[in-house]
């Protein structure tokens, strides 16, 4: 069901439906600061698999995780590395993705890459204030694989279907442009892939930071 979260009341009950959805294990639909996002429990593997299958992905590809809070990121690290709080507190919430090594001791199951995950808080009070409810999901595009993303939920329910239970439309990404992609995992930072957040901004916080090649 797709949910104008526009409307104040279809927004509360957009909300609620998605948040019951994600704790049955089921998929939404939600707004981001960058483009729309279909996402699951990310503790929930079954969730995770029907993500994937309703995007046509392999496991080789695991989806990255967003979260509703700055606090949330200690609880899925071992230790986070000085550099990786640095960007946090100058970018999120925001269009920033961080590759860090998660901790051991966490049950999921997000794809074949095992040891690291992507990590993201994103800039919308509707994804937000899922997230807060929810706890960590598995989010990616909310688009089939190989199809563009989707600016709006009602596009990402012509590409999705029956596949999700609840859609949350807040109208088109006023700025679709991807996050940003950091890897924290080894001794100097590296930039994954070129986003919303230029290189010159990265570099006013991690001066050593590195394009990928």
């Amino acid at each position: 069901m797709l949910y104008d979260c526009r409307s104040p009341a279809d927004r509360d009950r957009g909300i609620a439906a998605a948040i019951e959805a994600v704790k049955n294990g089921e998929l939404v639909v939600l707004p981001t600061d960058t483009v729309y996002g279909i996402g699951a429990d990310a503790f929930t593997p079954y969730a995770v698999k029907a993500l994937l299958d309703a995007k046509g992905r392999g496991r080789h590809m695991p989806p990255p995780v967003l979260i509703g809070s700055r606090h949330t990121l200690d609880g899925l690290v071992l230790s986070l590395p000085r550099t990786a709080r640095d960007l946090v507190e100058a970018f999120w919430p925001g269009a920033l993705t961080i590759v860090v090594e998660h901790s051991p001791s966490l049950q999921w199951d997000l794809g074949d890459k095992t040891g690291t995950v992507a990590v993201r808080m994103p800039l919308h009070p509707v994804a937000l204030e899922v997230l807060r409810e929810t706890g960590p999901m598995a989010v990616s595009s909310a688009n089939k694989t190989g199809q563009p993303a989707a600016l709006t939920a009602e596009e990402a329910r012509d590409q999705l279907g029956y596949s999700v239970r609840a859609y949350l439309e807040a109208g088109p990404c006023p700025d679709p442009v991807p996050s940003t992609i950091v890897d924290l995992t080894g001794d100097v930072p590296q930039v994954l892939r070129q986003g919303a957040i230029p290189m010159e901004k990265l570099r006013d916080v991690v001066p050593d930071i590195v394009e990928g090649a």
